[in-house]
């Protein structure tokens, strides 16, 4: 019967693969395209865990992986994306960004850090772990690891989130935990409403409600990194092992010159004796391993979105063009980020909770304008200061940036920014002193 069928069934189509590649035990290059992708949500809830812990696996133990994390960190947030009040009135502005501001300091529930940092605490844990889960302790934050979201699906809920009829999470069931996370066994889950919780992903299509590692693309090339290094590394040692070997053929009572298991060693000599055979193994060194470990690592670079200079620190080619392109087109991801992800999924939502806190504190009006608010990004470092400046400088005397535009660009408020200069003109009034603009001084003594 089993010859039978497998006759009968020697022509059938290979079955179809449906998976991500990382949560699978191995890949199978050449399969025929037999590999399918189904729909987002259930090939993402059920990728989602395997891939996690990779993922965190890379990030703790390979340098690259965590370069790369880094590198996304630094640039999305870096010392924090700052809010700054919209609101029509200067007073009510001013009220709601000391509010801010104070708030900020104490927002992590755990003491350990302020808004600032649970910002980079959430980028780095929706990079490597695929999603980030903050909620609210009273007037605070608490962020807690993904895998506390409970593996739960009903008729409104799908791996713990709870949908309306729009698929939007109307909230999480939730396992507690002891604050350390150290006990073994979760607590049955908690439903924690949607207004209570911040889930930050980045959604790859839609119907999916759990995000999936960003470094999910690159793990097997990093895991292929490790072995290609690992096997020419040893290639490298056994090829250093043997030196010369004499062999006296009419000695034929000599010693085992390896007796108790002794192995061969960087440039020993060898003396056998005429009844022994030899049998040595000269591995050939490879030719091209530097320009392929050159090309799984930007192979990894490109799979996580950051230029690979910045994953391996590697300058010895990269020229000031070459730089600008690739921090061009990268500082675009990034921004995408920020406001397609950050500020919808995280940053407005926080700012809405807090606004609404100084409002209720300070007796203003809850309107629609107290929620209205510009998120300032950090300043992204440029390549070449002088000519970016200049260019900045030409843009706005052409009338195509306005000042408002170009401070935002550097990660300032331009209300602040305006407040100091005059504090600065103030002072240096009063004190007497006076601090001109040397190019504006050379420029006008060459006039």
């Amino acid at each position: 019967m089993g010859i039978l069928s497998r006759l009968l069934n020697r022509n059938a189509p290979t079955p179809a693969k449906r998976s991500y590649d990382a949560a699978t035990p191995a890949r199978t290059r050449f399969n025929g395209g037999a590999n399918r992708f189904g729909p987002y949500g259930s090939e993402t809830a059920a990728a989602n865990p395997s891939i996690r812990s990779r993922a965190r696996h890379a990030a703790e133990n390979n340098g690259l992986a965590t370069s790369a994390i880094a590198a996304w960190v630094d640039a999305a947030v870096g010392p924090g994306i700052l809010p700054t009040s919209q609101h029509p009135d200067p007073e009510t502005r001013a009220t709601l960004d000391a509010y801010f501001s104070q708030w900020a300091k104490r927002a992590d529930a755990s003491g350990r850090t302020d808004f600032w940092g649970l910002q980079a605490a959430a980028v780095r844990a929706e990079r490597i772990d695929g999603e980030a889960l903050l909620i609210w302790r009273g007037d605070r934050l608490l962020q807690i690891p993904p895998e506390q979201i409970a593996d739960l699906t009903t008729d409104s809920a799908v791996s713990g989130v709870e949908l309306d009829d729009d698929a939007r999470a109307t909230g999480f069931w939730v396992h507690p935990s002891r604050p350390d996370g150290m006990n073994a066994q979760y607590a049955s889950p908690v439903f924690v409403p949607a207004d209570e919780a911040m889930h930050v992903f980045q959604s790859n299509g839609p119907g999916q409600v759990r995000g999936v590692s960003a470094l999910a693309p690159a793990l097997l090339a990093l895991s292929e990194l490790d072995s290609t290094e690992d096997a020419l590394l040893t290639q490298t040692k056994i090829a250093a092992l043997l030196s010369v070997i004499l062999t006296n053929q009419n000695d034929l009572a000599g010693d085992d010159p390896l007796q108790d298991g002794q192995g061969l060693e960087p440039g020993s000599i060898l003396r056998l004796p005429g009844n022994w055979n030899v049998s040595t193994v000269a591995p050939q060194q490879s030719q091209q391993a530097g320009e392929f470990l050159q090309h799984l690592t930007r192979r990894i670079a490109a799979s996580v979105g950051v230029p690979v200079h910045l994953v391996d620190g590697n300058l010895t080619q990269a020229t000031y063009s070459s730089l600008r392109a690739a921090l061009v087109s990268f500082r675009q991801r990034v921004e995408r980020y920020q406001f397609q992800t950050l500020v919808p999924q995280f940053l407005d939502p926080v700012w809405r909770r807090v606004a609404t806190m100084a409002a209720l504190e300070h007796g203003l009006e809850i309107t629609p304008a107290l929620f209205a608010v510009e998120h300032i990004p950090p300043a992204q470092p440029w390549v070449d200061p002088a000519k970016d400046a200049e260019a900045t400088i030409t843009l706005m005397g052409a009338g195509l940036m306005s000042r408002r535009q170009a401070v935002a660009a550097l990660g300032y408020s331009i209300e602040n920014l305006d407040a100091e200069i005059a504090a600065d003109r103030q002072r240096e009034a009063d004190l007497g002193l006076s601090f001109g603009n040397p190019s504006m001084e050379q420029k006008e003594s060459k006039a």
